[in-house]
């Protein structure tokens, strides 16, 4: 049911390529900007500020509350939507106000290099099929393998997922506010702050969160990259360029869950 026609000619076929584990150890990721993570932009550097004043308000002053916060801010004033631009500048971004769910996990990465927080990513392959249920009726034109920059911050002397942003895996899943379904209005970038999202399959999920392990999804684990910008250098966007070109003046603007009563979202 998912399309090849929209791959990048290197994943066209179905081939993968498989992690390099000694290029994973060595991704340390870094607090430098990239030519996504523009950090230094004024837009971006306003949204830091407005994000540490936040912040001391509330009394968050580590590094992780701080995260914390920014994350509600982007969620607040970031719109999701279903751009396919995956190095899209965070300024951009944000000058916007929409955002798809990676560009938005891009602007935290971007406030967390910039207050000092060294971010990293792991790359997954994810089954195009996860994306159905956003798509009921056009099921064709799902990608058969989506590319996914999934961050991670060095915090408190070890690397935490944005799974884990707001909590052990453990923790989140006993909130009982229900697993994530990637429907609706949504995202991962949104549920990780509600509830456990596990590409691994770990048993941290407890006993009440069956429903976060998305291990089942994962095509291929790419491993650790310094930077969302390696990642898609070295395995390219999802969509090819011409894809990307023509999908994105609609996509780019059609907000997460919209019209999902009428099976187009």
């Amino acid at each position: 049911m998912t399309s090849r026609l929209l791959m990048p000619c290197r994943r066209a076929g179905g081939r993968t390529e498989e992690a390099d584990p000694r290029e994973s150890v060595r991704a340390g990721g870094s607090v430098q900007p990239t030519a996504i993570l523009d950090w230094e932009h004024p837009v971006v550097a306003a949204l830091v500020t407005r994000v540490r004043r936040e912040a001391e308000a509330r009394g968050a002053t580590s590094p992780r509350a701080l995260l914390q916060v920014a994350h509600g801010i982007i969620a607040r004033d970031v719109r999701p939507v279903y751009s396919v631009e995956e190095r899209r500048r965070t300024s951009r971004t944000l000058r916007l106000g929409r955002g798809s769910c990676s560009q938005r996990m891009a602007v935290l990465e971007s406030v967390a290099r910039a207050v000092g927080v060294p971010t990293r990513v792991r790359g997954l392959l994810v089954d195009g099929a996860f994306w159905y249920p956003r798509f009921p009726r056009f099921k064709p034109l799902v990608p058969e393998h989506v590319l996914l920059a999934w961050p991670e911050f060095l915090l408190e002397q070890r690397w935490v997922p944005i799974a884990e942003l707001f909590g052990s895996l453990s923790e989140l899943s006993d909130f009982g506010g229900g697993a994530f379904t990637n429907q609706g209005g949504e995202t991962l970038f949104d549920a990780v702050a509600r509830t456990a999202v596990d590409w691994d399959g770990a048993p941290g999920c407890g006993m009440s969160g069956a429903g976060c392990d998305l291990s089942a999804q994962v095509l291929v684990d790419f491993g650790h990259f310094g930077s969302r910008d390696e990642l898609f250098a070295r395995h390219e966007q999802t969509l090819c360029w011409p894809a990307r070109r023509l999908g994105e003046p609609v996509l780019g603007r059609w907000s997460a869950g919209a019209r999902a009563d009428a099976g187009a979202a």
